[in-house]
């Protein structure tokens, strides 16, 4: 059968199109039917039942009204009795369609128009698709493009396959784009949006310079050198946290590369970003004071539990500690995830000072001493009446000048003073109200209670609707700083882990959890890592 040149042409077009846009010829092709469904609908009735067929191989096209097969007539249009379909098809049954085909038609130009608008939208929408589908897995990649156009500081990315964006605040600095200019950043975001899946760029992400390392450093690549952690200041200044997995090679010196070919790669990408390349320990004192170079440290001193971290460096290593407009110890927290204080030696000196001078006052009015017994304790590492109260006599009576009976009656007054603060205690705990059960739960003692009796708790079943980060605090990152809020047992010196079997306790002993939930949790939380 000849083809005649009007079916050629529609293939043709559907060939042009679907390689234009990049997506299936069918799906063009089922846009043009649709299209000519809606046109054919336009003539013979919006209730008509019209199918459009298009042969992909030979163009022809097909126009057929179906009829439902149905008992009882209800809609003329769209439906035929059992009784006129079986004089066509003998084997009709109620349920099935009858085909009936239909002359081919002209198209009026306002038909013609709404066919063209159907088929630009359904050709639009696979487009949208096929992009969407293309670029949703290579989240985390990098890729090259062409600057089509700069709207309102936003950088308008033709991928070739795609356009993408990179907004005004994923820019670097001071660095600017025209219309033609080649560029190069990190694919961190892919959405679906109303007007067509958005491809989000940036150039500030901290991953677009660990990527531009692993492109640059074969040993990153090859997975030898492993980047542990990446923090940044956009244009400006940048650490990078490696570690070797081969004994035999130097993490930093293969990032920077001979002559520093390698580092100097990604600062001219960087608009010379400069870089500091820092080895990774596992040991957080020993990793932090690597992350603040190039300043000296003098000390350290962690607190596990806050993941914080003090460091004390001499006097003349301040400024260059902290960095220009606090740059270096940003980077540095950021880089390690600690949130990192910074004394001189000379206000470390101060703050021990301070604290021994407050011990030594303590001790005078707790035990009723002269200033040189209490500064005597204080010096020894005594911190508290408690451990003077509770250690070992030998420990006080070994100290220069003490004897036996000393420590016997210095004991004996630390024993004396607790338990006056302690029925003090109880005195306010009962004045609030705070109920007796609560000292069933381990770990509570009379000062705590009445901690909790002035944050309104007073029973077990009150103590068990608290969160931990109610009782030991929390921390939240506002403003670029990490802050403290305080909880209601924080100067208490309870830990996370101690707070959360207190309230596992109290919730026990209401019967909201059994030892059955938290043995199941366990084993949840155990086979998660193999699940990952």
């Amino acid at each position: 059968m000849a083809v005649s040149a009007n079916r050629l042409e529609l293939l043709q077009i559907a060939d042009a199109v679907a390689r234009e846009k990049a997506i299936d010829k069918e799906i063009v092709l089922a846009a043009m039917a649709d299209a000519i469904q809606k046109a054919a609908r336009s003539r013979y009735g919006q209730e008509t039942n019209i199918r459009a067929d298009i042969n992909p191989q030979t163009g022809e096209m097909k126009l057929q009204r179906l009829m439902e097969v149905v008992e009882e007539v209800e809609e003329p249009a769209r439906q035929i009795s059992l009784a006129l379909a079986r004089a066509r098809n003998p084997d009709a049954q109620v349920g099935d369609f009858i085909a009936e085909q239909l002359p081919p038609m002209d198209f009026g130009r306002i038909a013609a128009q709404s066919a063209k608008q159907v088929i630009v939208q359904k050709v639009r929408e696979a487009e949208r698709d096929r992009q969407y589908e293309e670029y949703k897995d290579r989240i985390g990649e990098i890729v090259n493009g062409t600057v089509k156009r700069v709207e309102y500081g936003n950088v308008i990315v033709d991928l070739g396959r795609g356009e993408a964006i990179i907004r005004r605040d994923e820019l670097i600095p001071r660095e600017t784009f025209k219309y033609g200019d080649r560029v190069r950043a990190y694919v961190y975001d892919v959405r679906r949006e109303q007007r067509g899946p958005q491809i989000f760029l940036s150039r500030t992400h901290p991953q677009f310079m660990a990527k531009l390392f692993t492109m640059e450093v074969p040993e990153i690549y090859d997975g030898i050198i492993e980047i542990k952690s990446v923090a940044r200041d956009p244009g400006s200044r940048a650490k990078i946290a490696v570690l070797s997995h081969d004994s035999s090679i130097d993490p930093v010196g293969a990032c920077v590369g001979m002559r520093g070919s390698r580092v100097q790669a990604v600062v001219a990408e960087l608009q010379g970003e400069k870089i500091d390349i820092i080895p990774w320990n596992e040991n957080a004192a020993s990793f932090i004071v690597n992350a603040l170079q190039p300043a000296e440290v003098a000390k350290v001193v962690l607190d596990e539990d806050a993941e914080r971290i003090e460091v004390v460096v001499p006097d003349d290593q301040l400024s260059l500690a902290i960095g220009r407009r606090g740059q270096n110890v940003r980077l540095a927290s950021q880089l390690t995830g600690w949130d990192i204080d910074i004394l001189t030696e000379e206000e470390e000196s101060q703050r021990r000072q301070k604290e021994f001078a407050e011990r030594s006052k303590l001790f005078m009015e707790a035990l009723n001493v002269d200033e040189m017994v209490g500064q005597v304790l204080a010096s020894e590492g005594f911190t508290s009446v408690e451990e003077l109260a509770y250690v070992e006599s030998s420990e006080i009576s070994s100290i220069d000048g003490f004897d036996e009976e000393t420590a016997e009656e210095i004991q004996n007054r630390a024993r004396e003073y607790l338990e006056r603060i302690e029925a003090e205690n109880d005195e306010k705990r009962k004045a609030l109200g705070v109920s007796d059960e609560l000292r069933e739960i381990p770990g509570i003692t009379t000062a705590m209670m009445v901690a909790l009796g002035e944050d309104g708790v007073k029973t077990i079943e009150d103590f068990a609707g608290y969160a931990v980060d109610d009782l030991v605090g929390w921390r939240e990152r506002k403003d670029g700083e990490n802050k403290f809020f305080p909880g209601v047992l924080s100067e208490f010196d309870v830990s996370r882990a101690e707070a959360e079997q207190m309230v596992v306790a109290a919730r026990m002993k209401m019967g909201w959890i059994t030892e059955n939930d938290l043995a199941e949790e366990e084993a949840d939380t155990e086979a998660e890592p193999e699940e990952g």
